[in-house]
C-alpha cells in the first residue's frame, strides 16, 4: 500500500493522509511543510507541528496513536476489499467552506458508484461550479476516505 501517514488537527480527527511517495522521508517532508503553512495552492495547512504520526508513535498509546492505528487498520481493510465503509473521525477544518461542502457531498456517493462533477456541483451551488468542484477534489486532504475517485466527467471519463 505504501506509506500512509495521518495527523490530527484541533478537532481530534484524521486531517491528512499522504499516499505513497518516493520515500518515507518525502511523506514526512510533505507533512512538515504543511505544518508550517507552506503548501500547494488550495491545500489545507492546519496541521500542528509535532502531531504527525505514522502509526508508530513512541511511548505509551495515546489517543492520537489509537486514532491513527484505527484509521490505518480500516484503510488497509478497505483497500484489501474487506471493508466498504470508513468510520473513523476526520477533521476537515483545514479546508474552505466551499471545499468542505464539496467533500461532504462526495462522502454521500455510495461504495461502487460514481457521480459526475456536475452532480456534485448541483449539490454545492449549481452546475456552473463543476470546475471549482474539481479544484476542491484536488485539495482533498484525506484521499480514499473522501472518495474523489468516485467523481468522473459527465461522459464517465476520468
Amino acid at each position: 500500500m505504501g506509506t500512509v501517514v495521518s495527523a490530527t488537527g484541533a478537532r481530534a480527527g484524521v486531517c491528512r493522509i499522504v499516499l505513497p511517495r518516493v520515500s518515507r522521508r518525502a511523506v514526512e517532508a510533505t507533512l512538515y511543510r504543511e505544518s508550517l503553512g507552506v503548501r500547494r495552492k488550495g491545500t489545507p495547512s492546519r496541521l500542528t507541528p509535532g502531531t504527525h504520526c505514522s502509526g508508530e508513535c513512541n511511548g505509551s498509546p495515546s489517543r492520537l496513536t489509537i486514532l491513527v492505528e484505527e484509521a490505518r487498520a480500516q484503510l488497509i481493510a478497505f483497500l484489501e476489499g474487506k471493508r466498504r465503509e470508513l468510520d473513523f473521525p476526520i477533521d476537515l477544518s483545514g479546508g474552505s467552506a466551499f471545499q468542505r461542502r464539496v467533500w461532504r457531498a462526495i462522502l454521500r456517493i455510495p461504495y461502487g458508484r460514481v457521480r459526475s462533477y456536475k452532480w456534485v456541483a448541483l449539490r454545492v451551488g449549481g452546475a456552473g461550479y463543476a470546475r471549482a468542484v474539481g479544484h476542491a477534489l484536488g485539495a482533498n486532504p484525506v484521499p480514499i476516505v473522501i472518495p474523489c475517485h468516485r467523481v468522473v466527467a459527465q461522459d464517465a471519463s476520468l
